[in-house]
């Protein structure tokens, strides 16, 4: 075991024993217990902090719309992009209220257009059509994970403890449900959903693309970036570059919906280790998430039938890392109330 990951563990246990000491039953605060003791264990305090935070949001447009999985265009990406450039979009208002910032990123929007407010890593104007031909060139894959993680390492120096995910790009359920089903080596019928509201034609036709990709491309036997290269999109890439990001400069990166957890099971695949710097936030309408989530151990805390995307979920987990916190640091003991402390058996 490196130094590293004994520290981790290390923290993680000092902070579980902390809890304990917390006038109240044992585990009585279920996965939020958990889950600040993750936090700490990666940032390596027994205090974490999370106060000073940011939604990072890919934003990429996919070639596959171009077979009609989407009852959207994908100028509805780059309009989008421009109201976050603005701070008008869901998860900017959602933010504001949690002092939380958004941090919009063009890494495959369909436009020439510099957008006010957006980062621009744009790497081209979309992927390609999958049906067609590959989505992505594989070093196209691995410049969009660079992107994911320089952004990270970039947030880090100006002091950033705790970074969420978003996502924008019409198509992108089609795109990550694909892939969830070639590294989970499933049919789409098993974990497709309707995305931003197909018609029951519509899932049926979703159904039918992903699978015929699959088989064009021999994606159960791939390995994550072919997969991601073959039927995959820029913002899951740059996304997985962002987990691996937390997991190199020490940062806890708390998932969205089904896009980010799609990132989520590619970065862990490429690298293992990247599983113990990922929150999990909420498990969306999609049913690709639980199969994920099931995959890698993880339990969603928000069950709201959340299917918004721009990293709605992940934001709404800080304010309740916000009260969870305070119970943990300021720490009423039994002592203080003058209360026997309970005992584990």
């Amino acid at each position: 075991m490196s130094v590293r990951k004994e520290k981790y563990d290390r923290i993680r246990e000092n902070i579980k024993k902390r809890w304990d000491l917390v006038a109240k039953p044992l585990d009585s605060l279920g996965e939020f217990e958990n889950i600040i003791a993750k936090i700490g264990a990666i940032q390596g305090n027994i205090i974490p902090k999370i106060d000073k935070r940011a939604i990072i949001v890919m934003c990429a447009d996919n070639g596959v719309v171009d077979e009609g999985i989407s009852q959207s265009k994908r100028d509805v990406t780059l309009a989008v992009a421009k109201s976050m450039g603005k701070g008008k979009s869901s998860v900017c208002k959602m933010a504001a209220s949690c002092g939380t910032d958004v941090i919009p990123i063009d890494v495959g929007i369909d436009s020439d257009e510099i957008i006010e407010g957006v980062i621009n890593k744009k790497i081209r104007r979309g992927t390609r059509n999958f049906l067609v031909s590959p989505a992505m060139e594989v070093k196209e894959v691995y410049n969009a994970i660079r992107v994911g993680i320089n952004i990270v390492g970039d947030c880090k120096k100006k002091g950033y403890n705790i970074l969420g995910t978003g996502e924008m790009g019409i198509g992108n359920t089609t795109t990550s449900t694909c892939v969830a089903a070639a590294i989970l080596k499933i049919k789409a019928k098993e974990i497709v959903g309707k995305g931003a509201g197909l018609s029951d034609e519509g899932l049926i036709k979703k159904e039918k693309i992903i699978d015929e990709a699959i088989m064009k491309y021999n994606l159960y036997e791939a390995d994550p970036i072919n997969v991601l290269a073959n039927v995959g999109g820029f913002d899951i890439a740059a996304l997985v570059g962002v987990i691996i990001g937390g997991a190199i400069h020490r940062i806890p990166i708390v998932l969205d919906g089904i896009i980010t957890a799609v990132a989520a099971l590619v970065a862990v695949r490429i690298l293992p280790q990247t599983l113990d710097y990922i929150i999990p936030s909420h498990v969306g309408k999609e049913p690709a998430m639980r199969n994920i989530y099931e995959e890698l151990g993880l339990n969603g805390i928000i069950y709201a039938k959340l299917a918004l995307g721009e990293g709605t979920g992940a934001v709404m987990m800080f304010p309740l890392l916000d009260m969870i916190m305070n119970v943990y640091k300021e720490q009423t003991t039994f002592d203080d109330i003058e209360v026997e402390q309970y005992r584990r058996f």
